[in-house]
């Protein structure tokens, strides 16, 4: 009998476009203009995923952190639409904790003034050097109030170069997009999924020789995604593309 395969859901957050202030401003395609927005906007989708494996519910990066309109976060109901409880999530991995990544790790208690985790029963991964970093960087890029959580807390586990989790994810230090970004495998039954954050973000720029102004190291960039491209083509993983519009998922199959 063939082994059950691991179950990709992403969670789209909408569509948005994002210019050198780094708002994320709503765009609808079938009625907004992209040419009427600032010159230089970059057409975005932000989508955390959820992997369910037989081991955990995981949750890959958290998105901008925005509410619905009946006041729920926006990723939980994301993941109740797909009929999962956010208390189930049992580990929240994160590439990096730039404000559109990083948006959904906690929630605030206006009344109580406190800060709590979003995924209150899972465990969280966050480079070490990374969390110092945006600590110490709040700009238009990093927010603080977002993940100042992660400090000090019992239910994070601070990574640091590459390593492997629990058997079956492993993480490997990048940089390149920002100087301690971080990816991620997933391998259950033969089955791999690799998510590569922001230096690997749409499926078009993985596909060819783009060098981005915005990230920390683009000609690195560029080199790791033709070399994830060509083994993940040999070996058939499947792909994770947390800003493609089109497509989220890719596998070779």
């Amino acid at each position: 009998m063939r082994a059950k395969r691991m179950k990709i859901i992403a969670l789209s957050e909408g569509v948005f476009t994002i210019d050198k202030t780094k708002n994320f401003i709503p765009f609808n395609k079938e009625k907004d203009d992209l040419q009427q927005r600032a010159i230089g906007s970059l057409l975005v989708e932000v989508q955390p995923f959820c992997i369910v494996t037989n081991k955990d519910i995981i949750v890959i990066d958290t998105g901008l952190g925005f509410s619905t309109e009946n006041g729920s976060l926006q990723i939980h109901q994301n993941l109740a639409n797909n009929g999962i409880n956010p208390l189930d999530v049992t580990k929240v991995l994160l590439s990096h904790l730039h404000k559109d990544h990083s948006g959904g790790i906690s929630i605030k208690d206006n009344q109580l003034n406190q800060q709590f985790f979003s995924f209150p029963n899972a465990t969280y991964y966050v480079n070490k050097d990374e969390l110092a970093f945006a600590l110490d960087k709040a700009n238009t890029s990093y927010h603080p109030e977002d993940f100042m959580i992660l400090n000090n807390a019992d239910k994070v586990i601070l990574t640091e170069g590459n390593g492997i989790i629990d058997g079956y994810i492993s993480y490997e230090v990048t940089g390149a997009h920002c100087p301690f970004h971080q990816v991620f495998w997933i391998e259950e039954n033969g089955e791999k999924i690799f998510f590569g954050g922001d230096v690997a973000p749409q499926l078009q720029q993985i596909k060819s020789r783009f060098i981005a102004k915005y990230d920390f190291d683009g000609k690195k960039c560029m080199e790791l995604r033709q070399q994830w491209w060509q083994t993940g083509q040999q070996q058939k993983w499947t792909f994770l593309f947390y800003h493609d519009i089109k497509t989220p998922v890719f596998n070779f199959e």
